[in-house]
């Protein structure tokens, strides 16, 4: 990817930031006002000191105390406000970008599920939390260290140079940290996600796995990448509490050695006892935002790791152009010499393959094993899109059609069904934050599926799991066919729709098929089993990822058996069987 390319990423999150510049000066004001305010501690000690002692004079007492009452009250709510404000601008950051980061992640992984797909959502938290965290608050109070240090200098010339030269070696310290922990912590963070995606891989599968006797060889597998990012995750920690526990032990030194320092000076007389203990107290507020960025350290490079991610995420996947609404289409289809590279390959696995179908028409779509039935599925239903030659509905290309209305007007049975967590009602209804109940059982009915669900516990309130849960394999493909239904598509594409189906649910799906002929709508069917071609008028015989053959069931299969009884008779020996 170019920068030029990599940069277009960038500006989006940018411009996602930049929406809340005015919050970002109101809390510059206000760390101004903080870093003000810390002063109150430092010209208490002076006064106390030099003039409440002096003078012994309980009334000049009691007013500084109330006074450093106030301004330490004022101070902790106005330091208090702009963490609050800091939290919801790293909330609406999140917020401007939830929908684009989610749509993104959701595109790559159609067609590359890839370190950037999986990281995508918690790249966007990871720098949502470091907006919302201390560290950005210590960025604000950074600029108003070289203030103490002025007050040290005002003290005495000698106090701010050993303030100086504290703060330069806790800079060192600093630029060293990011240096030495970078590697290891990015090593570390995907270690932790290999691990992460290996047990929610085994704990998907978990019936195989134990049915098969595989629960020892999968923890084996499981505790080696577990162990991986043990060890990143505590080489990481080792540095970064080296460095944490090195500067806080500098600092406490720093600190002591500043108080020994005042303390040489009053003796001398070039100094005074209040400034001594304020002299301190400045050196000690000077850096504390130093100290505070390298002890969350790890945050700031997680954080910085996801800002690149996701600048790379949204420049391979731009955002969608707006498109014009189109009216709702006849189930006419028109496939026109298509070309279909899967995600990641470089050989085509559908190569110039054309056919049509027209309103009313069910096509089987038929060919050994590997031979593209399920590429086309994913290419008529715009999950992978046409290396060359165009796929048309009622007219339109496909990418005329935004993806959600696409999915409204296509509806796509799987060849493996997964439902989503909630009801059975929800997920026929795709997840609708408002299903319409009508149309829920209309499909259901539509499918041959309403009675199956009234016999279930709860009928369609009943709650299945990603992985079904009590349901079987026939119960969920049977469901996936209503989900499909649902929303009154004009082609349906079923990509194996009765591999997991009784003879009763082969019929009950045939129906289905049936049904939606009757009201001029069109089905596409990749079969292996002749019971799903039972409705077919035509069929599509794929080989290769080339069209072998297509037009009228009979036809097709009458020249599928002489191409057979060929194959045989050149393979008998004198050419005689």
């Amino acid at each position: 990817m170019s920068k030029q390319e990599f940069e277009t990423g960038r500006e989006e999150l940018r411009a996602a930031r930049r929406q809340s510049r005015p919050y970002y000066w109101f809390v510059a004001v206000f760390s101004f006002l903080v870093n003000m305010l810390m002063l109150t501690g430092p010209l208490y000690m002076l006064q106390v000191y030099d003039r409440v002692l002096g003078s012994r004079s309980e009334a000049t007492l009691v007013a500084l105390t109330a006074l450093v009452v106030f301004l330490y009250g004022m101070m902790g709510i106005l330091d208090y406000v702009r963490g609050r404000v800091m939290g919801r601008v790293a909330a609406r950051f999140q917020a401007a970008l939830d929908l684009r980061v989610f749509d993104a992640v959701l595109r790559r992984s159609t067609v590359k599920n890839d370190e950037l797909a999986q990281t995508g959502l918690r790249d966007l938290e990871s720098v949502q939390r470091l907006m919302s965290s201390p560290v950005l608050l210590a960025v604000f109070d950074i600029p108003w260290s070289p203030i103490f240090l002025l007050g040290l200098f005002i003290f005495h010339p000698w106090m701010g140079y050993l303030a100086l030269a504290g703060g330069g070696f806790l800079i060192v310290v600093t630029l060293a940290n990011q240096m030495i922990s970078r590697n290891p912590t990015l090593k570390s963070n995907v270690a932790v996600m290999q691990a992460e995606r290996t047990s929610d891989q085994i704990r998907q599968e978990a019936e195989m796995v134990q049915a098969l006797g595989m629960r020892r060889d999968a923890f084996v597998r499981w505790i080696g990448a577990r162990g991986q990012a043990l060890s990143g995750q505590i080489t990481t920690a080792d540095i970064t509490g080296t460095f944490a526990t090195m500067t806080k032990t500098f600092r406490m030194l720093l600190q002591s050695g500043m108080l020994g320092l005042g303390a040489y000076l009053v003796l001398e007389g070039e100094l005074s006892p209040g400034a001594m203990i304020a002299g301190s107290i400045l050196m000690g507020r000077m850096l504390a935002p130093i100290e505070l960025a390298i002890g969350q350290w790890p945050l700031v490079t997680r954080a910085r790791k996801g800002w690149t991610s996701l600048a790379q995420l949204l420049s391979e996947v731009p955002e969608e152009a707006p498109r014009t609404a189109l009216p709702r289409p006849e189930a006419k289809l028109d496939v026109q010499q298509l070309t279909v590279v899967a995600p990641g390959e470089q050989q085509a696995a559908l190569r110039l393959v054309s056919f049509n179908v027209a309103p009313g028409e069910a096509v089987g779509v038929i060919g050994p094993s590997g031979s593209g039935k399920s590429t086309l599925a994913r290419a008529l239903t715009g999950i992978w899109r046409p290396a060359g030659g165009k796929i048309r509905l009622d007219g339109a290309s496909l990418d005329q059609y935004g993806p959600d209305v696409l999915g409204r007007h296509v509806g796509y049975l799987p060849q493996r069904v997964t439902l989503f967590d909630g009801t059975i009602a929800e997920n026929i209804a795709r997840l609708s934050p408002q299903p319409d109940a009508q149309k829920i059982v209309e499909a259901a009915r539509k499918a041959d599926a309403h009675e199956m669900i009234l016999k279930l516990p709860n009928g369609y309130d009943t709650r299945v799991t990603a992985i079904g849960g009590r349901l079987s394999g026939g119960q969920m493909q049977r469901i996936g066919l209503a989900r499909a239904m649902y929303g009154d598509p004009v082609i349906l594409v079923l990509d194996e729709p009765n591999s997991n189906l009784d003879n009763e649910g082969s019929e009950a799906v045939n129906k289905a098929i049936a049904g939606f002929k009757a009201e001029g709508k069109s089905v596409l069917i990749m079969a292996h089993r002749p019971a799903a071609i039972k409705e077919c008028t035509k069929l599509l015989m794929l080989e290769g990822g080339q069209r072998v053959a297509f037009g009228p069931k009979d036809e097709v299969l009458q020249q599928m058996v002489k191409n057979h009884q060929q194959i045989q008779k050149a393979a008998t020996p004198g050419g005689v069987r």
